[in-house]
């Protein structure tokens, strides 16, 4: 290191401080390959009369994290060796296709990437082997599409975000998500579903019950949008699951129907009815003079009132858990940061397979979010098992209690 900054050595490229460590290593791992292979070491006279021996060096140039590298790879007199750190026919290190796939999963197209890489690392790659870098995930993406799931999940997260596609020509259509929390409050992206033209209940029911088929038995609370015919197409597929609407689209929902001068009184009223116990708050709404001027805004809750009360039923713990949709909403925020940056997609497999990556970064042991506990799950946890031990709440709404208590039974005494 003294010498490298005596001399203002480069820290990449060719003759650059990392190339010439990562040179010394893989060459000096290679080493330690043709000893094993031959059994004894460099100069070492055990191997006197052996049969084989090491043959000299041939020079070849991988492509790595810290950029080309040009490797003196060792022969044997019999020409069986077969290096495993540096393969025959290899070009490129797993490093570096991690590299590729990470900035893959961020968005940037091919021609980005071949620029990427060439101004970083002084190194020119085709567009050929970006798409077969790419194209190695596909088995991965089927496997863990199709992976098997836990049998009960405390609460699944689903939405849909859009993207474009081009099938003739450029179309948007809907990308189905669903994010589960175990018992441990910790969230998983438990698959991605590409949509046809138009979010619809139909659709979402062929969804869940392929979570059903991958070993999903029972939820206890399933988050979801306003969607019509949604909530049936929950309790057709869990019976027991009880569907809460998410309140923050409510709001915005009502915030569309009302003039921006009448905005704070309206976010005051209707936090008086979400943090209510009973539906009184609603009716006093629809009496008062905002109610009567906005009759939309009371029709839009009245409508959603029945997937809305589980809610008003939680104590305050769990209803910081679930009265919104926002963790699955982070979530497609970063996808759709991706997405947006290619523009649109040639084909629904392109698309999945950008979303995968994008997924995958988040889950990653070096990902911030991994293992990452969903917020306030530890109280709303402890005020579960309370609760299942004091009795059930007063004027609990019907079609709860088996779903409710069900959590703190599966996470204290099976779990």
């Amino acid at each position: 290191m003294d010498r490298a900054d005596a001399s203002g050595a480069a820290l990449l490229g060719q003759g650059g401080l990392l190339t010439e460590v990562t040179r010394a290593v893989l060459e000096r791992a290679l080493d330690a390959e043709m000893s094993e292979h031959l059994g004894y070491d460099k100069h070492d006279p055990a191997g006197r009369g052996s049969g084989n021996s090491r043959n000299g060096t041939s020079p070849k140039t991988v492509l790595t994290d810290a950029g080309a590298v040009t490797v003196a790879i060792p022969r044997d007199r019999n020409g069986d060796f077969e290096p495993k750190l540096v393969p025959k026919h290899a070009r490129r290190l797993a490093g570096f296709n991690e590299q590729i796939l990470s900035l893959y999963a961020r968005g940037m197209s091919v021609r980005d990437i071949r620029s990427h890489l060439a101004g970083m690392y002084g190194v020119e790659v085709s567009p050929d082997l970006i798409s077969k870098v790419t194209d190695a995930v596909a088995d991965e993406l089927a496997a863990w599409q199709n992976r098997p799931l836990d049998a009960i999940w405390p609460i699944i997260y689903i939405d849909a975000l859009w993207i474009k596609i081009r099938s003739g020509s450029v179309a948007s259509k809907p990308v189905y998500l669903a994010v589960g929390v175990d018992m441990d409050g910790c969230k998983d992206v438990l698959g991605l579903w590409v949509g046809d033209q138009g979010e619809g209940a139909t659709t979402w029911m062929t969804v869940l019950s392929e979570l059903r088929n991958r070993g999903v038995e029972d939820v206890c609370i399933v988050a979801c949008d306003g969607l019509k015919g949604l909530p049936d197409a929950v309790t057709a597929t869990w019976p027991k699951a009880t569907v809460q609407t998410c309140v923050i689209h409510l709001i915005r929902a009502s915030m569309r129907l009302a003039a921006k001068q009448h905005h704070p009184a309206v976010v005051s009223v209707l936090r008086a009815i979400y943090t209510a116990p009973t539906e009184q708050a609603l009716a006093d709404f629809t009496a008062s003079e905002l109610g009567q001027r906005y009759p939309a805004v009371v029709r839009t809750w009245r409508a959603a009132w029945n997937e809305f009360t589980p809610y008003l039923a939680f104590p305050p713990e769990i209803r910081k858990v679930v009265y919104s949709t926002n963790l699955i909403e982070s979530i497609n925020a970063r996808l759709r940061k991706t997405t947006r940056n290619r523009g649109h997609f040639p084909s629904e497999q392109a698309a999945l397979k950008v979303l995968y990556l994008a997924v995958r970064e988040l889950i990653t042991p070096k990902a911030r979010d991994v293992n990452h506990v969903a917020a306030h799950w530890k109280k709303a946890l402890n005020q579960s098992h309370s609760s299942s031990r004091t009795g059930s709440t007063p004027g609990e709404p019907q079609g709860l209690t088996q779903s409710y208590w069900l959590w703190p039974v599966v996470g204290g005494d099976i779990g």
